[in-house]
């Protein structure tokens, strides 16, 4: 098999084996899922808001998962680490699913959306933006966007920053999809600027500090010469 066909097969059986997790552990609150290699086998990190029901009863409930990745997506050796979601309101995944709940319930959207995006950036997150997609009110596809805070739309700091989440609300009139983007608490802009105390700029810059310090002079540039508009003279 050449390199790039064996490179989408694995991406493909890694977006399958996401999909069949976030099935299965949706009571849980499913946040996230890293795969990754080791020289033991694989390891599968799965981020949930309640480990508790994931690793089940005795542990039964992971044994079970473990042997279905074994065997239905052929992993060699799976491990699976579970890890608890420090702030669920700041997870773009658990934020979707719960927003797609609550529409299922028969939550106004506009009421939903605002209520999420209220919950998140009281949470601390420095910007959230949510679009809710589908039959709304009509029989008409209509999509409805919430915002609030910073939002990148492209380049490093999206990549970086932002955490993506996705949803789907199966109602009567059809389904509604569901879509979160968190920019991270800890983001590092490149607009953010901090303002040092004296004491603190002195530790990180001694030499300026120091007693009998010059600073270097910075001449002037010096003024063009004007240049004196010739005059006309007029003819009689």
């Amino acid at each position: 098999m050449a390199s790039e066909r064996k490179f989408v097969a694995e991406n493909v059986r890694r977006v399958l084996l996401k999909e069949y997790l976030m099935k299965e552990v949706s009571r849980a609150g499913f946040g996230g899922l890293d795969v990754q290699r080791t020289p033991m086998g694989t390891r599968v990190i799965l981020s949930t808001e309640r480990p508790g029901l994931v690793i089940g009863r005795k542990g039964q409930t992971i044994k079970n998962l473990t042997t279905a990745i074994e065997e239905q997506f052929g992993f060699e050796n799976p491990q699976i680490e579970v890890q608890e979601v420090e702030n669920p309101n700041l997870n773009a995944q658990i934020m979707a699913e719960k927003l797609a709940f609550s529409l299922e319930r028969g939550w106004h959207f506009r009421r939903a959306g605002h209520s999420s995006v209220r919950r998140i950036m009281d949470s601390g997150a420095k910007g959230c933006y949510i679009i809710i997609a589908g039959k709304l009110t009509g029989q008409r596809h209509r999509t409805e966007k919430f915002k609030d805070g910073n939002i990148k739309f492209c380049g490093e700091p999206k990549a970086n920053f932002m955490d993506h989440g996705y949803a789907v609300a199966k109602l009567k009139m059809g389904v509604i999809g569901v879509t979160v983007q968190i920019m991270s608490k800890d983001a590092k802009l490149p607009a953010d600027i901090t303002v040092r105390g004296r004491t603190e700029a002195a530790e990180i810059l001694p030499e300026i500090f120091e007693e009998g310090y010059v600073a270097p002079s910075v001449e002037p540039a010096a003024p063009e010469a004007a240049e004196a508009a010739p005059e006309e003279e007029g003819g009689q």
